[in-house]
């Protein structure tokens, strides 16, 4: 049977949908009837695939307590080696509802109360929530903004960081959100001999990995033996495959030691099976999802493109920063001279749209905003319309 779901100009409705992007904006504090372009998700439908497995398994009307077998580890184990080269082992996987989940499990695991853990800002803001709700201290590599309209690490500072804080667990985003970097092989390489020095175990949260359009992920603990030691590669189809509700991520900990801690961290949290839907969408997805994928990332790529396009040539005194992975691209509007303030009201209240504000992800943020573009074309061209016609005197 082949692929349906293939139109992704085809524009869904999903109000009344119970869905935290469309049917939330009161509840959030936004107008109503905003545009929302926030969270990631996507306005795709999934692969047909998963949809047929996911009612063949519904249909069995028996939901009890599940696992999965081998099988399920060899979908993923293809899927990453295939598409991203690193070879994968059934021991390692450790699968839990979600990235952030394995995030809080980490800082547990890895760090007492009153310790320091570092981040790269501006980043997606669960990174500080979920280690300031544990009682740990952020302490952040701040990233710069180049010349060449990249951002870059200072890695000075980040020794420095590490060192004067005695740092202990370090949270790379990699690719990175919200700033759209996919970090180089000697970028990587430099970041990860000095967490080896040091003693800094590294929590990779890969999970736009399937979202780069410029360069080549590379898999953080694929690159050196002994980075696989000190590493959590968080990973998931969520992303990938709009999945976000399904509730499942597979995190690889091939350090024996890392993954007792972890895996402990998860018992005290009364954490065990997971959902079998969730179970059934994943090994579907990397199994027979390929098509569909290969598409919608084309169509992506195509929307990140008309947005360049669009800001570069329309939007004057917004800038687009480089885009090289995911599919959440990052306007600076700080050259049209509105404080955060007037920035926010301009948005909401005269574009009628909902986007992450920049400062969510931290002060660095302040100024930009993101904007998701994972929707049809119409949707995408009416959201940068509107900022036009907001930002006219």
């Amino acid at each position: 049977m082949p692929e349906r779901n293939l139109d992704f100009d085809r524009i869904i409705n999903r109000k009344n949908t119970n869905c935290l992007k469309y049917d939330f904006a009161e509840k959030r504090g936004m107008p109503a009837d905003v545009l929302p372009l926030w969270v990631a998700d996507m306005d795709f439908e999934t692969s047909s695939y998963i949809e047929d497995a996911l009612v063949e398994r519904a249909k069995e009307g028996i939901f009890g307590y599940s696992e999965v077998k081998t099988p399920y580890f060899e979908a993923v184990h293809n899927w990453i080696r295939e598409r991203h080269g690193w070879d994968t082992r059934e021991e390692w996987l450790v699968k839990t509802p979600g990235v952030v989940f394995a995030l809080a499990m980490a800082v547990k695991a890895y760090t007492e109360p009153g310790d320091s853990v570092l981040i790269q800002s501006p980043v997606y803001y669960p990174f500080s929530e979920v280690i300031t709700d544990n009682n740990r201290k952020v302490v952040s590599n701040d990233l710069y903004l180049g010349e060449d309209n990249r951002y870059h690490m200072d890695f000075q500072d980040f020794e420095k960081k590490i060192a004067d804080e005695k740092i202990k667990l370090f949270f790379l985003c990699n690719p990175h959100n919200p700033v759209g970097r996919v970090w180089t092989k000697d970028e990587l390489i430099r970041v990860g001999d000095l967490c080896v020095k040091y003693g800094v175990t590294v929590v990779s949260d890969e999970i736009h990995q399937d979202f780069v359009f410029k360069g080549k992920h590379q898999v953080f603990a694929g690159l050196k033996k002994k980075y696989e030691d000190i590493t959590v590669t968080c990973t998931a189809p969520s992303k990938t495959f709009n999945l976000a509700s399904m509730l499942i991520s597979n995190i690889f900990i091939p350090n024996p030691g890392l993954r007792r801690r972890f895996r402990k961290q998860m018992d005290a949290a009364g954490m065990s099976q997971l959902g079998i839907l969730g179970l059934v969408a994943c090994e579907t997805a990397y199994t027979k999802g390929s098509q569909w994928y290969e598409a919608m990332h084309a169509y992506v790529k195509e929307n990140i493109e008309f947005t360049r396009k669009y800001v570069g040539e329309k939007l004057p005194g917004v800038k687009m920063t480089d885009h090289e992975g995911t599919y959440l691209v990052w306007l600076d509007f700080r050259e049209t001279g509105l404080s955060v303030e007037e920035l926010e009201h301009q948005i909401i209240y005269k574009a009628g749209l909902w986007l992450d504000s920049g400062k969510i992800f931290g002060d660095l943020g302040r100024g930009f905003q993101r904007v998701n573009v994972a929707c049809p074309r119409a949707t995408l061209t009416e959201a940068l319309e509107r900022i036009r016609l907001a930002f006219i005197d």
